[in-house]
């Protein structure tokens, strides 16, 4: 469904990122899944043409508002940095898939890198509604780049942070850390987004202790329903690799089917 939100606010929280507050005008849209996403028109005018995909950050669906951390990088986003509030954004969605919490969960692992944790920290919110205890590694370029730190506090998220600048995102670090928590902490699922280095990783550390893992795929979307083909990946399932589009078939997929190129 489109509709034109109300734009709250829209904050750079550090050098590269924003947040995005929105109050969307009723509850049609409702219920949002944590791990899907909005497709928003940056812009007014014509340029650029492409809407650009935006996982869901928070979610109040009683105040009817979303929340998105998004990384300024190119056209699209620095179009979007320069809205200001009370202007009117044309967003659609929601759309996609959704992460899925098990019934059985008591402990859950969320791995991610830079504004992945937008995406992760939906769940982290989800969990701590439904009783499951949450953990978290959440890496970066940089330790200017700690996003929602106050936010993982606040939903009860043991949180380890790790940079480039000092080394500790090396995956052998961080392989280190999550089995250590894996085993302390009694993991039963683990969570992933915004790094393929550590998706890769994750995926071996989930086989090796036989673990349920999802994963939330990033990725350039031209339509975002599905139509263009334009986000496809591949996934192993029942012996045979097929491509799937990640728009409409995730973004979330379960990491084991996910082929990593």
């Amino acid at each position: 469904m489109a509709v034109k939100a109300e734009i709250l606010s829209n904050q750079q929280v550090s050098r590269r990122y924003f947040h995005l507050k929105v109050k969307v005008p009723n509850k049609q849209l409702f219920p949002v899944q944590a791990g899907q996403f909005f497709h928003i028109k940056c812009s007014d005018d014509a340029k650029p043409l492409l809407r650009r995909p935006l996982s869901i950050f928070r979610i109040n669906e009683e105040e009817c508002t979303l929340e998105f951390l998004y990384l300024v990088k190119g056209v699209g986003t620095k179009a979007l940095a320069q809205r200001k509030p009370q202007e009117k954004l044309d967003i659609l969605g929601p759309l996609g898939k959704g992460f899925s919490l098990k019934e059985e969960s008591e402990n859950i692992l969320v791995v991610a890198r830079g504004v992945g944790i937008a995406t992760l920290s939906a769940l982290a919110f989800k969990a701590k509604s439904k009783n499951i205890s949450c953990f978290a590694i959440i890496s970066a370029r940089a330790k200017e780049d700690y996003l929602v730190e106050a936010e993982l506090k606040e939903a009860g998220v043991e949180a380890v942070f790790v940079n480039d600048e000092d080394g500790t995102s090396d995956p052998r670090c961080v392989k280190l850390l999550a089995e250590a928590l894996i085993k302390e902490k009694k993991i039963d699922g683990i969570y992933t987004c915004g790094s393929r280095r550590l998706s890769v990783l994750m995926k071996q550390v989930a086989c090796e202790h036989q673990l349920f893992a999802e994963i939330a795929l990033e990725e350039n979307m031209g339509c975002g329903i599905g139509s263009c083909y334009g986000c496809v990946c591949q996934i192993e399932e029942e012996e045979r690799i097929r491509p799937v589009r990640i728009c409409l078939e995730g973004p979330v997929f379960p990491l084991e089917k996910v082929v990593f190129a």
